[in-house]
This record gives structure tokens, sequence and C-alpha cells, in this order.
């Protein structure tokens, strides 16, 4: 997607996994690591694609901010600055255990301010104006959901057809490649 002012895809992908008991992001869906799937997903709808909280193939790598262990807020900090910083004017989020994403989610949450998907609040469309408002959010130790924050930011909840199956257990893995 080539736009004068281009998304950034955010694939958020630092967490530790511990439900699933192994490193997910590179658990096999279709032949394929689950970043994977995530990464084609939004490198068809965004300018770019950043993974937040690892290092993965070919991909830039951006740290958590203000610092790692702080979840998804952490991660969408560090995306957010980055696009910030790099002229992206905005975020379209999503973790990497999230293999099948709709193929028009980016103009499904665009539109004025910021949007996540109902019911998988990590996937979003953020401005990169907001990276100030999430760091000093983080800063002065406000609560870490996302669902918080998109609320505190005005954020829109965008009701697909279909949930996407978020991967967190070897269950949902399994159910998945049913």
């Amino acid at each position: 997607m080539t736009t004068s002012q281009p998304i950034l895809g955010a694939i958020l992908a630092g967490g530790a996994a511990s439900r699933f008991g192994s490193d997910k992001a590179l658990a096999l869906f279709e032949g394929r690591p689950l970043i994977d799937h995530v990464a084609q997903a939004l490198a068809d709808q965004a300018g770019a694609v950043i993974v937040v909280g690892r290092t993965h193939g070919t991909l830039t790598s951006v740290a958590d901010r203000p610092a790692p262990g702080l979840g998804p807020l952490g991660a969408l900090a560090g995306a957010l600055a980055w696009a910030r910083n790099h002229g992206f004017a905005a975020v379209l989020s999503a973790p990497c255990d999230v293999p099948l994403l709709p193929a028009d989610l980016a103009r499904r949450l665009a539109g004025e301010g910021p949007a996540y998907v109902e019911g998988l609040p990590v996937v979003g469309h953020w401005p990169s104006s907001l990276a100030d408002h999430l760091q000093d959010w983080l800063a002065a130790d406000q609560p870490r959901a996302v669902r918080r924050w998109a609320a505190a930011v005005g954020a829109r909840a965008v009701t697909l057809d279909h949930l996407p199956t978020n991967v967190n257990t070897r269950a949902d893995l399994d159910t998945l490649r049913r």
C-alpha cells in the first residue's frame, strides 16, 4: 500500500508465551511460522513492517518503550515512536499470534482517530501522533491494558464479522489447524 501518509505495520512479539510453552511466534501453521503469516498480512496493507520486542528474519527490529516487560502497550509505544520518527502517519498493529488477519483490516480500521478490533484490542490502527501520549501513560504507571489506554485516547471499537483466532495455547493452534 503506497500513500502520501504511509501506514507502518507493527508485529507485537515480545511476550513470554508462558501459556504456549515455547516460542509461539515460530510455531508452524500451514507450514510457516505464525509470525510470517502476520508479517505477510501487514505487508499487504502497509508501507513497511517492523517487529517489536524481538528479532525475526530481515524485519527491522524495534525495542519496547520505555523498557521490555510492559506487555503490548510497551510494544505499541515502541512502534508508535518508531513510526513517528520515520515519517509514518499511523501504525497498524497485530500480535505475532494472530495469523489470519483480514485482507482489508487497514481499510476497516481507518478513519478519524485511533481504532481497534473489538474483542482483540491489540489489533488496531493508531495515529503515530499518539506516541508521546502512550509514553506518558506508561511513565505515569497507568493500567497496562490496551483497552484502558484505547478508551483514554477515544479509540473506536470496530466489530469484525469474524474475530481472528488468537493463538495463546497449543490447543488454540490445534483448533486453528482444523
